[in-house]
């Protein structure tokens, strides 16, 4: 019997295929990573039965990375990762050991179908799963195929099975575009990145953003936003004077008519006109029309246009947004939502998805009566040849769905059946009328017929004031005749939805990465977000745009990227070669930096007209220990220090606060040393500054703190003040926080393991003894008389905090309220020695993991 694996994008997705597949018969089980399910069921397979095993990744399997000493800031020149850097591709997530987990299941595999997202990203994943996965399977006979491609655009029973049926093969081309991008914007956003970031804040102190990036897509998406805020600073207002004319009909009503010059800009022709009109008592009826016209009903509903009424119409922002319709695709309720396309393909089953939408109490009514009557066709959209527009695949309630899943739900299927609706048609009536010689007009709508506006009733004609009924030759007596002042306004901020028209229109981004880029410029403080969903650029955005325009306007503009990104749809055509597009391209890149980097004067002077130097910023806080003046303590983000006799900034830890710990210096260098904390309910931990930045030991690394320093004596250190392995990550030990009593903790110097103990405590004290089942160092403990927990009233006992029996009611394992990468358990990058490596002081050998304790620890966990 044949085994057959098959690998969906995301567990939620394969468990649905599965289901349909197996038509619920099937076994399920967790994959060695945790994360991913295998389903497994027997079935026919090209004729002969099999054994099918269904399974998922979690997106990306890999990614593209510089090797190590390329991501070195301090070390490597920006300019050299445009070609001499090498790039190697890594796990996306080392943590789920994706790249096991496939080879596992892929072992003695016979064929593999993916069912990979139908996007460009999704066949360069397909590739990324066969790297992994064709070494360990089944070698296949001459000529025979063991690699199939499962194309779909619903998690639909018609679409799986009919993708099931007609299996075809992963299209190499549209990967290498991909592979292409990714290593275009890694070497061109992280050369400019790096310089523009080191240089900028190694000058100024309150730019309130931790990184300076550049992205090919990311800048000129930021421009657009600069451009607007430029109009709108430019704008002199300009008066302006209107005529306005009011006439009776019928009983005390007034019709308001619109002067056919519109405005003047000069108020003593102005005053002409409304002087030359004010002779006259009546207006004369010139002509009257009647027209019928039609509001067309909207075309099929693409990526973008969702995007831009999520955040026009919902309030919602394009990333979000995005967000929400993956998971609503992923459970089976809406097509694909990724495509540029606006047509339906001819075998589409417009009826069928119609007919889903019968029972739902907002739009029953209308869906009964198109099915009745029949529906119209759709109107001929756009097919760029990918998936069908986003579309209702079965019903759904507000109960079900809730909150923004059920308003973008409800959009997408009121646009859906607005598609196959009639167009709205109403009878425009305009009469003009004559006032001495000035001429006027007035309009208005009457609906003949409502169409598509029933379901979509925000596009409805608006109701108007009822137009007198009249011919050639009437007149009306003028009511009012006046000059009405006016001024032109200024542009508003862009809003997102006129921002993704924008970079649809030139090309910047995808349907898919369109949302990535303005999600990133409001990270990175560019731009806030406004009542409206408006962007407003900040200080910092405005700047880095001008400074741009200034050095080299084509590194903000959207024709040099745009061009990338035809370049980049030839090579997923088989039009353009991969490796000549990537060098091209690099190149024109490199010359730009190198420009950039000799002007970058320009920007600068920019710069210090907005932001403080570094000098100028910041409040005193603690001695440099090469001139004992105070270095000052840069709040804003990334927060540092920095001695302005010196000339030196030092980087410290992010996300938390920093204060003076105690006036102590540091053994090795004179620095008053730094406390870190995370707050009450996190972890802490003091730090040289020095140190911190210039690791004084070999086995250290930059960025610790002296809970990883490995110095033999001095008090703060690892080896004085380390207790025992870590009871979960395999690299951690376990330090004494000095600072913490009364409350008495240790905490994990890799993760956010915390072990409270010893409240209360009047002194905890860590020995030079260790413990004879463990090695973990023991601890000396003095309690007050009055609250002390000890048996007898005991006020003082050493002991192991693992495995003294007095000990192990007041230990309780927590983990820190964290959100910095640099203290999430199982990260393993800094190895440092300490108790938990090698041999401590004296030649006492390092703890062992006290294994037989772990379970006890474990039941507190908060």
């Amino acid at each position: 019997m044949k085994t057959i694996l098959m690998v969906a994008e995301k567990p939620s997705l394969a468990q649905s295929i599965a289901k349909i597949l197996s038509r619920g018969n099937m076994s399920s089980r967790k994959g060695l990573n945790g994360a991913c399910s295998v389903h497994e069921y027997a079935g026919s397979f090209l004729g002969q039965s099999g054994r099918f095993k269904m399974t998922s990744v979690c997106g990306h399997v890999m990614t593209l990375d510089f090797i190590g000493k390329y991501n070195n800031w301090d070390k490597v020149d920006p300019a050299e990762l445009f070609s001499k850097a090498p790039t190697e591709k890594k796990e996306a997530n080392p943590k789920l050991n994706m790249v096991k987990f496939l080879q596992v299941e892929g072992r003695s595999c016979d064929y593999i179908v993916l069912w990979l997202d139908c996007d460009k990203e999704g066949e360069n994943i397909c590739f990324e799963v066969l790297d992994a996965t064709v070494p360990v399977m089944n070698k296949p006979r001459v000529n025979e195929r063991s690699v199939y491609r499962a194309k779909f655009s619903s998690i639909t029973d018609t679409d799986i099975c009919n993708a099931m049926n007609n299996l075809g093969e992963p299209n190499h081309n549209e990967a290498l575009s991909v592979d292409a991008r990714q290593e275009l914007d890694l070497r061109i956003g992280c050369a400019f990145t790096r310089f523009q970031t080191k240089y900028f804040q190694g000058k100024y102190g309150n730019l309130d953003s931790s990184l300076i990036s550049f992205g090919p897509c990311q800048t000129p998406t930021l421009g657009f936003c600069v451009e607007r805020h430029d109009k709108i600073q430019s704008f002199k207002p300009e008066t302006y004077w209107v005529l306005q004319a009011k006439v009776n009909h019928e009983k005390e009503s007034c019709l308001t008519l619109e002067w056919d010059r519109v405005r003047v800009f000069d108020r003593e022709i102005a005053q002409m006109f409304l002087n030359i009109t004010k002779v006259a008592k009546e207006a004369k009826v010139e002509s009257v029309s009647r027209k019928e016209k039609a509001k067309q009903r909207p075309l099929a509903l693409n990526t973008v246009e969702m995007l831009r009424v999520a955040s026009a119409a919902l309030g919602m922002g394009p990333q979000h947004t995005m967000q929400i319709a993956e998971r609503l695709y992923t459970q089976g309720y809406i097509s694909y939502p990724r495509t540029e396309t606006t047509h339906y393909p001819e075998n589409f089953d417009l009826k069928g998805s119609l007919r889903q939408q019968a029972n739902n109490p907002y739009w029953a009514e209308t869906v009964k009566a198109l099915l009745s009557e029949g529906i119209n066709r759709p109107r001929k959209g756009h097919d760029a040849g990918d998936h069908p527009p986003i579309t209702p695949m079965r019903a759904a309630s507000e109960a079900e769905l809730g909150g923004d899943g059920w308003r973008l739900y409800e959009y997408i299927t009121r646009h859906f059946i607005a598609t196959v609706s009639a167009d709205c048609k109403y009878l425009q009536t305009t009469i003009a009328f004559s006032i001495g010689p000035e001429c006027f007009t007035c309009i208005g709508k009457t609906v003949i017929s409502a169409g598509f506006t029933e379901i979509m009733p925000w596009q409805s004609i608006p109701p108007e004031e009822n137009l007198p009924s009249c011919d050639r030759g009437d007149t009306f007596p003028i009511s009012e005749i006046k000059l009405l002042e006016k001024q032109t306004n200024p542009p508003d901020y862009l809003t997102e939805a006129e921002l993704i028209t924008l970079m649809e229109k030139h090309g910047i981004g995808t349907d898919a990465s369109i949302p990535v880029h303005i999600n990133n410029i409001c990270q990175r403080n560019y731009v806030t977000v406004e009542s409206g969903r408006r962007l407003k650029p900040t200080n910092l955005g405005i700047v880095l745009v001008h400074g741009y325009y200034k050095i080299d306007a084509e590194l903000v503009l959207p024709t040099i990227r745009s061009a990338v990104e035809k370049q980049l749809n030839l090579i997923a055509q088989g039009k353009a070669n991969y490796q000549q597009v990537l060098e091209h391209t690099l190149d024109i890149f490199k010359r730009k930096f190198h420009y950039f980097v000799d002007s970058i004067a320009g920007m600068d002077e920019l710069m210090e007209v907005s932001f403080s130097p570094l000098a100028a910023t910041g409040k005193p806080l603690s001695r440099c220990g090469k001139c004992h003046r105070f270095m000052k303590y840069i709040q804003a983000k990334p927060s540092r220090l920095h001695c302005s006799h010196c000339d030196e900034t030092y980087s410290l830890p992010q996300n938390g606060t920093i204060k003076l710990y105690k006036e102590l210096r540091c053994p090795l260098d004179d620095f008053e040393l730094v406390l870190w904390s995370s707050g009450s309910r996190g972890k802490s931990y003091p730090l040289c500054p020095y140190c911190y930045n210039h690791p004084p030991f070999r086995d250290m690394k930059k960025g610790m703190g002296c809970n990883e320093c490995t110095h033999p004596t001095c008090q703060h250190s690892l080896n004085m003040l380390g207790i025992g392995q870590c009871v979960e990550c395999e690299n951690g030990v376990l330090v004494l926080d000095p600072t913490s009593g009364p409350k008495w903790k240790m905490a994990c110097n890799k993760c956010n393991v915390i072990v409270h103990f010893f409240e209360n405590a009047h002194k905890v004290r860590v020995s030079a003894e260790t413990c004879e089942s463990c090695d973990a160092a023991l601890v000396d403990v003095d309690f007050n008389k009055a609250k002390s927990p000890l048996p007898g009233n005991e006020t003082q006992h050493s002991g192991c905090v693992f495995c003294d029996p007095v000990f192990q009611d007041l230990v309780e394992l927590k983990h820190a309220t964290m959100k910095h990468p640099m203290h999430r358990g199982g990260q393993g990058k800094r190895q440092g020695r300490g108790r938990g490596k090698g041999r401590r002081p004296g030649g006492r050998p390092n703890p062992k993991r006290p294994k037989d304790k772990m379970a006890a620890l474990a039941a507190y966990f908060v």
